[in-house]
C-alpha cells in the first residue's frame, strides 16, 4: 500500500485542493494513489476496487478536473447500477465541487420527476451521474446528447451486468465519441467484464488494491447498530460500560475527530485527539498524557495512528467505519498487543452495512452484533465495580471505627442490610446524578411557537449570511456536525447578506438551538434565535 503519497503531489487545482482539505481527508485512500494518476495522465483504467474505498474520488477527482466550464455541456458521464449509489456518487461530487460553482452535476435516475432533469439538462450541465435505465430514457428523448463527453465511468460495473444492464451499456458506449477516457471500476473482474474492457477501453492500466490479512485472533470484534444521531450516547455509555484503561476512538476525518474529541471532553470524560495536521510538539503532548495515563481516550484519524506506539489499549471504537478495508486491520490492530486480550467495537448506520460486508470477506473476519448498551447495563457495571472495591475493602481491614457506627446505626429502626443499600444507592447516585441532570435540563423541550415553518418544522434566525461567505453546506455542516442530526433531514435554508433562516425538524429543535447558542459557522458565532413568525416584523 502506497499510503505516503500526499494530495499534493496529484498538482490539483487550489479549489479542488480546498474542497478535499474541507472534506477533512488527510491522504489519498491506497485505490486514490493507484488510480489518479493514470487517470490525470489521461490512460484508461481497469480498477479492482470494493465499496467503501475511496474510489468515488480516485474518479472524481481527476474528472472535475478536466471539465472546461465555459462549455456548458455534458462533458462526463459516470454509469452506476442503483439510485442510491447515484445519489452517493452525486454528493461526493457536489463536495468536491464546493469551490467551483460554475461546474453543475446532474444525478438521473429512476423515481425522480424526470421534469425536473430535462429542465436542468436543457440549461446545461457538465457532469451527469445516471443508472443505464434513465439514461437510455434520455438518449431516447433525444434530451442528453453524449457527442461532447470526453470521459465516462462505469462505476460497480460487475453490479450493472448482474442486474441485466449489459445491452444498454454497451448502446450507451456507442453513442460517446471515441476519442474519449473511459473508466471502469469493479469489485470483481468477471469475464464479461474484461469483454467489456476490450471492447470499450484502450489498452487500459490494471489497478488493483491488496488486501492484508487479519491475523489477531485473540481479540474480539463487534458491531452496534446505531443512528449517526445516537452515536454520541452510546459511545459514552459503551465506554461507561467497558471502563477501559486506554481507549482509542477512530474517526474518519480530522475535522470530525476534533469535533468529537471537545464532545466527549465536555461530558466530562479525559480525552484528546490526534490528527495529521498537528504539530510534532502538539502529538508528543498528547502522546505523553496517553502513555502517563492523565487521558485515557484518544481520539485519532488513521494517518495520525500510525505514530502511536502504546501497548496497553484494550478498547478500540470506530467511530465511523472505516474507508477502507486495510485501515480496519490497522485499527483494530492497536489493541490486544503483547499477548493480551482486546476489543474492538465498530459503529454501524444503515447506510454502512455494504462497507461492512466488504471489511468481513476481505478481512476473513466475522463481527458479532452487540446490542445497543442501556443506561441499565451501566448502572449494573457501576454497582458490580463498585462492591469489587467493597470486597477489596473488607480485604484490607481497618473498618473497626465505620463497624462501630454501623452497630450502634442498626440497633435503632434500621438493618444493616438497609444501611448497605441506601449507602451503595447514594453513592450509584452521586457518580451518575450530575450528568443525568444535566442530560435532563437539555432535553425539556422548549416551546418555540410559530416560527413561520413548514409544518412539522421549527425555523432559526443565524446571525451569519452572505458577507461571512456562509453556503447552505456551511450551515448543514454545522448543524449536522455538532447535533448528530443527519444534513438530510435539515429543512429549508435561505441565506441573505448579513443573515440567515434555516428549519430543522421539530423534535431537534430544543437540541439544535442549546448546542448550536455556543457554537460558530465559519468562525462567526452563530447568534442563533428562533425565527418571528406569523406577520410579525423583524427576524423574518
Amino acid at each position: 500500500m502506497n499510503s505516503r503519497i500526499q494530495f499534493s503531489d496529484f498538482n490539483l487545482s487550489k479549489e479542488v485542493g480546498k474542497a478535499i482539505e474541507d472534506m477533512g481527508f488527510e491522504e489519498p485512500s491506497p485505490i486514490q494513489a493507484l488510480a489518479i494518476p493514470l487517470i490525470q495522465a489521461g490512460r484508461d483504467v481497469t480498477a479492482q476496487a470494493q465499496t467503501g474505498t475511496g474510489k468515488t474520488a480516485a474518479f472524481g477527482i481527476p474528472v472535475i478536473e478536466k471539465i472546461e466550464p465555459t462549455k456548458r455541456c455534458v462533458q462526463a458521464l459516470v454509469l452506476c447500477p442503483t439510485r442510491e449509489l447515484c445519489m452517493q456518487i452525486a454528493e461526493e461530487f457536489s463536495n468536491l465541487l464546493a469551490h467551483l460553482p460554475r461546474i453543475t452535476v446532474l444525478p438521473v435516475y429512476g423515481g425522480q420527476p424526470i421534469e425536473r432533469q430535462l429542465k436542468a439538462l436543457h440549461s446545461g450541465v457538465h457532469i451527469v451521474i445516471g443508472t443505464p435505465g434513465r439514461i437510455m430514457d434520455h438518449l431516447d428523448r433525444r434530451t442528453l446528447l453524449l457527442g461532447d463527453v470526453k470521459m465516462v465511468v462505469l462505476d460497480e460495473a460487475d453490479q450493472m451486468l448482474d442486474m441485466g444492464f449489459r445491452d444498454d451499456i454497451e448502446l450507451i458506449l456507442k453513442k460517446i465519441p471515441q476519442e474519449r477516457q473511459t473508466l471502469l471500476f469493479s469489485a470483481t473482474l468477471p469475464q464479461p467484464i474484461i469483454d467489456i474492457s476490450k471492447r470499450f477501453q484502450n489498452k487500459p492500466e490494471f489497478v488493483r488494491v491488496q488486501y492484508a490479512e487479519l491475523t489477531v485472533p485473540q481479540i474480539e470484534q463487534c458491531y452496534i447498530e446505531v443512528k449517526e444521531r445516537e452515536k454520541l450516547d452510546v459511545l459514552c455509555r459503551l465506554i461507561d460500560l467497558e471502563d477501559p484503561q486506554l481507549a482509542i476512538i477512530f474517526c474518519n476525518t480530522k475535522r470530525r475527530a476534533e469535533e468529537l474529541s471537545g464532545k466527549v471532553r465536555a461530558r466530562g470524560y479525559r480525552a484528546d485527539e490526534l490528527h495529521g495536521d498537528m504539530k510534532q510538539s502538539q502529538r508528543d503532548r498528547v502522546m505523553g498524557g496517553f502513555r502517563k495515563g492523565s487521558i485515557d481516550i484518544l481520539i485519532a484519524t488513521d494517518v495520525a495512528a500510525r505514530g502511536i506506539d502504546v501497548d496497553d489499549v484494550d478498547l478500540v471504537i470506530n467511530f465511523d467505519v472505516p474507508q477502507d478495508v486495510e485501515y480496519y486491520v490497522h485499527r483494530i490492530g492497536r489493541t490486544g498487543r503483547a499477548g493480551k486480550s482486546g476489543k474492538a467495537v465498530t459503529f454501524v448506520s444503515p447506510r454502512d452495512f455494504t462497507k461492512i460486508h466488504e471489511i468481513q470477506k476481505y478481512a476473513k473476519v466475522q463481527l458479532a452484533r452487540m446490542p445497543v448498551p442501556s443506561q441499565s447495563d451501566v448502572a449494573e457495571t457501576r454497582i458490580r465495580a463498585m462492591l469489587d472495591k467493597v470486597r477489596e475493602a473488607v480485604k484490607a481491614g481497618g473498618l473497626e471505627s465505620y463497624v462501630r457506627i454501623i452497630e450502634d446505626e442498626s440497633e435503632g429502626d434500621l438493618s444493616t442490610i438497609e444501611i448497605a443499600a441506601a449507602l451503595l444507592k447514594v453513592q450509584m447516585e452521586l457518580g451518575s446524578s450530575g450528568g443525568q441532570d444535566e442530560q435532563r435540563k437539555q432535553r425539556d423541550d422548549i416551546d418555540f411557537a410559530d416560527t413561520g415553518a413548514e409544518v412539522g418544522m421549527v425555523r432559526f434566525f443565524l446571525a451569519v449570511g452572505r458577507m461571512h461567505k456562509v453556503a447552505p453546506k456551511d450551515i448543514v455542516g454545522a448543524i449536522a456536525g455538532e447535533t448528530g442530526i443527519p444534513g438530510k433531514a435539515i429543512g429549508a435554508i435561505r441565506i441573505l447578506d448579513s443573515y440567515s433562516f434555516v428549519e430543522v425538524p421539530k423534535e431537534h429543535a430544543t437540541e439544535v438551538y442549546s448546542i448550536m447558542k455556543e457554537r460558530t459557522i465559519r468562525n462567526q458565532p452563530t447568534g442563533i434565535e428562533p425565527a418571528a413568525g406569523g406577520n410579525k416584523p423583524g427576524r423574518r
